[in-house]
């Protein structure tokens, strides 16, 4: 049931496993990258309670000594006192240049621990195993290294390619239902953005993927790792295609800073009500007809996820207040917000010719919602 992605970026290539149990023969997928056999391993409380020892029997059967760091778990970890505390641990561990650090977490450790690895000797090389859905369709695929800042999520960072993936799905597993839910929302995204067919596929197999069944789970994530990786060897670095990765995150960022990157609002989930808006707003303004943001919406909901601002409690600032926080996006260009929208289902565009008036439109009425 396993298959390989290949992330075509020249001397940066590398592979994407993805399958059941790939944990337990970690240590032969690593071993050749490795000049000694030690790793580095950057994991956060949660996912080293019940999975380190795991991960160290898998090396350990190749002959690889593993050291490990425990960050608390939470998007606060991605911030300067815990990259800071990551840095020199990794420079205690004497980790050299000819080295591997390996990202054992979601997407917080993932983004964390890789951009470490890019500033540690100036560069050194890591694996990332991806422990959550969202990490596994996302976040650990095509270099992308950051932390958070006050103002801002994922300002501060670099672009720096992992040399190896492994998307361990049996894993998957161990995952509370929400925060399933909330990878699962990363998934919807590519359908939505370039893939109508893989919509279609999600309609009908969505509700056996989030049941366990093994199968829908490695194609879910072949396909969206597929998708992720024929674009990122388009466009590295987001010069172009590449911000069609974000449908929804314009919207998502702004609601995860207005809620102070806790667990009032999941990244997936801010993504999913992201998408459902970018749709509405899409509509809206005459690209889409209004059949397309329904069915986004009835989608997410048939899976129980969130959908509109309706569905994150606690109070929220008003509609220019969070047009004032989608400023902060890394998709500004000139001063002007980038926004990514949808002729339909599967055909997803950039542009930055969207009157701040319609956003503020569809943002008041999503708070009259609440």
């Amino acid at each position: 049931m396993q298959e390989t992605v290949h992330v075509a970026l020249g001397a940066r290539s590398y592979d994407v496993e993805i399958g059941p149990d790939l944990i337990d023969h970690a240590g032969a997928r690593i071993a050749p990258f490795l000049h000694r056999p030690r790793v580095a391993v950057v994991s956060d409380e949660t996912v080293a309670a019940l999975h380190l020892e795991s991960l160290r029997a898998g090396l350990a059967a190749q002959g690889i000594e593993m050291t490990a760091l425990a960050l608390p778990p939470g998007e606060a970890t991605k911030g300067w006192p815990q990259f800071g505390r990551t840095v020199e641990w990794l420079l205690d561990q004497k980790v050299e240049r000819n080295d591997v650090v390996v990202a054992f977490g979601g997407g917080v450790i993932g983004d964390l621990a890789g951009f470490a690895a890019a500033v540690l000797r100036r560069g050194v090389r890591f694996v990332q195993i991806p422990t959550s859905l969202l990490a596994q369709v996302d976040s650990s695929v095509g270099g992308k290294t950051g932390i958070n800042a006050p103002q801002g999520k994922n300002l501060i960072g670099a672009f720096h390619q992992p040399v190896h993936v492994l998307a361990d799905t049996a894993i998957l597993g161990s995952l509370k239902p929400r925060d399933f839910l909330a990878g699962y929302g990363e998934v919807v995204k590519y359908g939505l953005l370039g893939d109508a067919g893989f919509f279609d596929w999600l309609e009908i197999n969505g509700p056996a993927l989030a049941a366990g069944d093994m199968a829908a789970r490695v194609e879910a994530v072949r396909r969206s790792v597929q998708m992720k990786a024929d674009i990122v060897a388009r466009d590295e670095t987001e010069q172009g295609d590449r911000a069609l990765l974000n449908l929804g995150h314009t919207f998502c960022h702004a609601l995860e800073a207005a809620t102070g990157y806790s667990q009032r609002l999941l990244h997936g989930e801010g993504v999913a009500i992201g998408c459902a808006l970018a749709f509405e707003l899409s509509a809206r303004m005459g690209l889409c007809s209004q059949e397309c943001p329904s069915r986004v919406r009835a989608h997410l909901r048939d899976m129980g996820m969130k959908t509109d601002l309706a569905d994150i409690e606690g109070a929220l600032p008003p509609a220019a207040r969070l047009l004032d926080l989608m400023g902060q996006d890394k998709k500004v260009v000139d001063g002007q917000l980038r926004f990514i929208l949808a002729r339909d289902i599967g055909e997803a565009f950039v542009t930055s010719d969207v009157p701040e008036q319609q956003v503020l439109s569809v943002l008041s009425d999503a708070l009259a919602r609440r």
